[in-house]
């Protein structure tokens, strides 16, 4: 199924949990901005519970899920860029949870953190989040308490902010993709943040859907101009998406508006938690199927992720203009590079730290470090002046790919290993390859203690996280 929008119409344990106790004192500034959420008023309600799926399809079994609102890869999210937005989120599972609004910029106690931003929300209570979003685009939410149990089990869901003016497609379609690992009865395989997947990379599961079942051929006739926003919701699979006999035009990377470009050698590589918009064209011929291939994991791993099913209408247009649609910019501070706040961030880990201990008791699996000290829980790293620009260097010390997630801020993609970026752009989730320097820089505006940690589920659970301070 597709979704479609008409736009024209202690240490360990605190890690998994999301964090550590948090002194009275540091939860006033969280207490104030929480009273003051409380006066927009009440626009959605998410309940995240127990629920069966059908997420194989017909004939199969339902499988056991955790869900919100009873449905898998969702509800859609809607809100409007500029208008305030709140949501009543009531628990109706057995763990305390939470949801973390992932890309949106917005108040520090809103962002969904716990024992940092919020106290979890514990079975049976609720909590509030309001604020109101900056930036148009394509997002997505999610727990951040016992997170790999409770995302990997189903919990997450697209979050769409519409534009001020729609932009002229004719249709604009989403896809959560998410991964998961079965039984051979149909449930999920048990044991989520195993010390083996998250010592390598992570739980990658063997059956892959869009919005929360395997995917039935999607319908498009000829001479269409799509918009496909693309949500990876998995735990840990990276993917790399071609589209045989299309030509497709990437026009925005976690929900922020980039010049448009072609995917390099037609390969939309998108990694957890990255969003991709893409523009793709109809020009395939009436009554043909075209396959959707993900090869990320090479050719003898790749699969045909969905096919796109041509009607034998004639075209919708006879002809579609040669220049891709420009998205309007979002409300981005650009950074001044000529003074910035400069920080060395290394990334350590893996295999070979299964088993270590340190002062008796053991290690975790991967860590971060700037040079001075480890991130240690949720104690920041480090402090940012409120208001200036922020130069961090990414360097990945490990053989492992590793989306870096910062909240409360989309980044610049400035250069990789000393080379600039041709056409700089804006993130929240980065890639930092294997042995990688990856330079990002920001502007310091949104205060608060913010979570920046790895989108490998299970290696944010085992230690690669750590707190930025904004201040």
């Amino acid at each position: 199924m597709t979704i479609e929008f008409p736009s024209l119409i202690r240490r360990r344990r605190l890690l998994m949990h999301g964090g550590a106790a948090v002194a009275t004192s540091s939860l006033l500034p969280w207490m104030r901005q929480a009273s003051a959420a409380s006066r927009i008023p009440v626009t959605f309600a998410l309940r995240p519970a127990p629920a069966k799926a059908a997420i194989l399809g017909q004939g199969k079994a339902a499988t056991d899920v955790l869900a919100y609102n009873g449905t898998v890869s969702g509800p859609v999210v809607t809100m409007r860029q500029g208008e305030p937005f709140s949501a009543l989120v009531t628990n109706g599972i057995d763990q305390n949870t939470t949801v973390h609004w992932h890309g949106i910029r917005l108040p520090n106690a809103m962002d969904g953190v716990p024992y940092l931003t919020q106290p979890p929300i514990q079975p049976g209570a609720d909590f509030r989040y309001a604020f109101t979003p900056p930036d148009a685009g394509t997002f997505w939410y999610h727990p951040h308490e016992h997170t790999a149990h409770q995302m990997g089990r189903g919990l997450a869901g697209a979050l769409i902010v519409k534009e001020r003016e729609p932009p002229p497609f004719d249709r604009d379609l989403l896809w959560l993709l998410q991964d998961w690992a079965f039984q051979p009865n149909d449930q999920f395989v048990p044991g989520f943040d195993t010390p083996m997947e998250a010592a390598m990379s992570g739980r990658i599961g063997s059956v892959v859907t869009i919005n929360g079942i395997v995917p039935a051929p999607i319908r498009v006739r000829a001479g269409e101009r799509l918009r496909i926003r693309l949500v990876n919701g998995c735990l840990a699979r990276f993917m790399a998406l071609r589209f045989p006999g299309h030509r497709v035009t990437i026009i925005a990377l976690d929900g922020q508006p980039c010049q448009p470009f072609a995917p390099p050698d037609g390969r939309v590589i998108i990694a957890p938690a990255q969003r991709v918009d893409l523009q793709l064209d109809t020009a395939g011929e009436p009554g043909r199927d075209y396959p959707v291939v993900d090869d990320f994991y090479g050719r003898r791993a790749s699969y045909r992720l969905v096919t796109l099913s041509y009607t034998r209408q004639p075209a919708k247009h006879r002809s579609l203009p040669s220049m891709p649609i420009v998205l309007a910019p979002n409300p981005v501070p650009k950074p001044d590079l000529t003074d910035p706040v400069r920080h060395h961030l290394t990334i350590a880990g893996g295999m070979m730290s299964m088993g270590m201990a340190v002062d008796g008791k053991p290690a975790p699996i991967w860590g971060i470090t700037d040079g001075h000290r480890k991130s240690d829980g949720m104690a920041p790293i480090f402090s940012i002046p409120l208001g200036r620009t922020a130069l961090l260097r990414l360097e990945n010390h490990t053989s492992f790919w590793h989306p870096m997630h910062l909240h409360g801020y989309s980044f610049s993609v400035l250069a990789r290993n000393g080379v600039k970026e041709r056409s700089p752009h804006l993130r929240d989730t980065v890639i930092v390859r294997p042995k990688e320097i990856v330079d990002i820089a920001f502007v310091a505006d949104n205060p608060g203690n913010w979570m920046f940690h790895c989108h490998v589920i299970e290696h944010q659970a085992n230690g690669l996280m750590t707190v930025i301070n904004v201040a």
